[in-house]
């Protein structure tokens, strides 16, 4: 019977055990650097199968909250490399994610305060964090201008140069895309927010042309073996909307079946909300099997609002990873607490967005 600390493949990636760290943002890069703090933070969570960096933005354009890391600056580069030497050393594998997050920013944070891009000029109903003399503080996102076609080949570059840094300079074991959560690669997916009526929009395969692209040209530059995405069908978090998902998304990863990715991600209803949606309806399980007809070998994941005893049923369920979001917070040791039924330490959610060590690197671990 498969366990949840079974040994197991996910492309190119060797994996101690199937348990996962979620990306999770938590703003405490200024100028988008990675500070010494968190190298202490992910080196603390290196017994986990697999870290999940926070979402990391792929250029400036691709910002969208204050004091969230990029990839894009040499400075940048350098504070992930000294991340992903400390989880090595421990023994650990991590992979990044990369974010361009589309219409979901504020032109305080965009070059030259510029608009934010989007498939189309429709605002998000939806918030951001800018932090100012320390303090995060919720705004209302910026109207957005619709991208130019000739922009698109620029974007799709910016994905393939990120992924080639994370791993050649920075260090990383592979990368994952983020096409969720109503950030830019979704937001051309999905009809609420993509209301083109060129080759970007419209059809099914217009809308997710560009996310494909963008995967075809980060394993041409490392390899499938090396690459993830996260999708999220029907969370309607960032203003995400889709009038019907099912034969988009199953479409999406039987295109994705074809590029021998190390996994694909899938948030199973709404990100950090509830599971099960009646008025969002979705079959799993029908995404899986399409995947998996059309040949996807990549380890299957599994994410939203999972507890040990959710996650062993998935796992005997034929999931291959299950990945926890908030329990990693406030648990560095999550395995070790999950192999021996150990209480779990409570997140401090007043900490979660910006801050220094508190409510980061201060949760006791087991042994303390």
């Amino acid at each position: 019977m498969p366990s949840l600390f079974d040994t197991v493949q996910a492309g190119a990636l060797q994996l101690p055990n199937r348990i996962v760290m979620a990306p999770l943002t938590r703003n405490r890069a200024p100028d988008a650097i990675p500070t010494p703090l968190m190298i202490e933070y992910y080196a603390q969570r290196a017994s986990a199968g697999l870290l999940i960096t926070e979402a990391t933005a792929i250029s400036h354009q691709g910002q969208g909250y204050s004091d969230v890391p990029g990839l894009y600056g040499t400075e940048q580069l350098d504070g992930w490399k000294r991340i992903t030497e400390a989880v090595h050393d421990k023994g650990g594998r991590i992979v990044v994610q990369l974010w361009h997050v589309g219409r979901v920013s504020h032109t305080d944070l965009q070059p030259h305060g510029g608009k934010p891009v989007a498939p189309s000029a429709i605002a998000a109903k939806t918030k951001t964090v800018l932090i100012k003399d320390g303090v995060p503080t919720f705004v209302e996102t910026s109207e957005p201008r619709a991208l130019d076609l000739a922009e698109l080949p620029d974007i799709v570059h910016s994905y393939q140069a990120a992924a080639r840094n994370a791993v050649e300079t920075a260090g990383f074991d592979g990368v994952e895309i983020h096409g969720a959560n109503g950030y830019l690669l979704d937001q051309f997916l999905k009809s609420g927010s993509n209301q083109r009526t060129d080759d970007y929009g419209g059809s099914i395969k217009n809308r997710a042309r560009l996310l494909l692209e963008v995967v075809r040209a980060v394993t041409g530059a490392i390899g499938g073996g090396r690459t993830g995405i996260r999708l999220s069908p029907v969370t309607p978090a960032n203003d995400a909307h889709d009038d019907d998902p099912q034969p988009l998304f199953d479409y999406v990863v039987r295109q994705l079946a074809k590029l021998d990715l190390a996994y694909i991600h899938i948030i199973e209803g709404a990100t950090g909300g509830p599971r099960d949606m009646p008025d969002r309806p979705f079959d799993y399980a029908e995404l899986k099997a399409a995947y998996r007809a059309a040949g996807g070998q990549g380890a299957w994941m599994v994410n939203n609002g999972y507890d040990k005893a959710m996650a062993e049923q998935a796992v005997k369920d034929g999931a291959d990873l299950v990945a926890f979001g908030k329990p990693y917070i406030a648990n560095p040791d999550l395995v070790e607490r999950l192999r021996s039924n150990a209480p779990l330490n409570k997140p401090d959610q007043a900490t979660f967005y910006g801050g220094g060590a508190k409510g980061y690197t201060d949760y006791p671990a087991l042994a303390n």
